[in-house]
């Protein structure tokens, strides 16, 4: 290289590495080390590996084999967990208390282990999950095939995870582990949503679940739903406010594809929803919503749109 394109090199080297204003106003105010995407997709690939251990692990038929395997794997999932909860915690507004390096370790650990006594309900609900995607498509020939390769089961193992760190008030590794999902699966799930058990979506790309929507049990959506907002609120500062804004979908309700269902309104249960359409109202239990019939519209002589 010669000596001109070196210099460029340099000077260019030397602006990128000063702090700008906006660097320094979007970053946390400590100098730890900020969370790892890589290393935060390792956990859930842990977290995998303890819930379906068959499936994502080698099989091992011998009971005290099986334990040891996911011993193994809880305790590399428990040291990765308290450092990147440790790391994740600088972007907690609320934490003022904790400012030591051994009290923000403490805490971490604290969370930690709370989520992993809550793996063998994580783990319940999401076979909830497989058995709702199973009954619901007659072309999934076996559970095993729904494991592997149904893109809502990938996205509801990352959701679960990161709804209970969510409820364990974790900041940020929530949003990176759902948007990790979302960009594998097209399924955009915000971690806050509420969602219940026998939950299945069919194909799924295009899914969208607001951070507020509150979902039932045995609700099944399909590809290109939108559970999202209508109108956002504002303070006397202008400033957005973070209230309920998204649907409730009671029990046994089926939503089609490309629907959009927006506001806090209520999906009476035992509903269905038809493809494409757009819902503002609360819907009463046992609706069925659908278009208007369609309208043909011949063109003569090359008349047309």
């Amino acid at each position: 290289m010669d000596k001109n394109n070196n210099d460029i090199l340099l000077r260019t080297v030397s602006k990128l590495s000063k702090l700008s204003t906006q660097e320094v106003n979007m970053m946390p105010q400590t100098e730890a080390p900020l969370p790892s995407i890589t290393k935060v997709a390792e956990i859930v690939e842990l977290a995998k590996s303890i819930i379906f251990p068959d499936y994502f692990n080698k099989r091992q038929p011998d009971e005290t084999i099986r334990s040891y395997n996911i011993g193994v794997h809880m305790g590399e999932l428990v040291r990765l967990l308290i450092k990147q909860i440790a790391h994740g915690l600088q972007f907690c507004e609320d934490c003022e208390t904790i400012s030591t390096r051994q009290q923000v370790y403490a805490e971490a650990e604290r969370i930690a282990m709370n989520f992993v006594e809550e793996l063998p309900e994580i783990k319940r609900i999401l076979y909830t999950d497989v058995e709702a995607m199973f009954n619901n498509d007659p072309a999934a020939p076996n559970y095993g095939e729904v494991i592997f390769c149904y893109p809502v089961v990938d996205t509801m193992i990352h959701y679960r995870i990161a709804h209970k760190l969510h409820q364990l008030n974790v900041p940020v590794l929530p949003r990176i582990i759902t948007e990790q999902a979302h960009s594998k699966t097209g399924i955009d799930i915000h971690p806050g949503a509420q969602i219940g058990e026998y939950f299945a979506i069919d194909h799924g790309t295009g899914v969208v679940i607001g951070e507020t929507c509150i979902i039932g049990d045995h609700v099944t959506l399909y590809q290109g739903v939108t559970l999202g907002a209508k109108s956002f609120k504002y303070d006397e500062n202008g400033n957005m406010l973070n209230v309920p804004r998204h649907p409730i979908i009671e029990d046994h309700v089926t939503v089609y594809s490309n629907a959009s269902i927006l506001g806090r309104i209520t999906i009476g249960h035992h509903s269905v929803i038809g493809g494409n359409i757009w819902v503002t109202n609360d819907v009463a239990p046992y609706s069925r919503i659908q278009q208007s019939k369609a309208v043909d519209s011949s063109f003569q002589g090359g008349l047309g749109i």
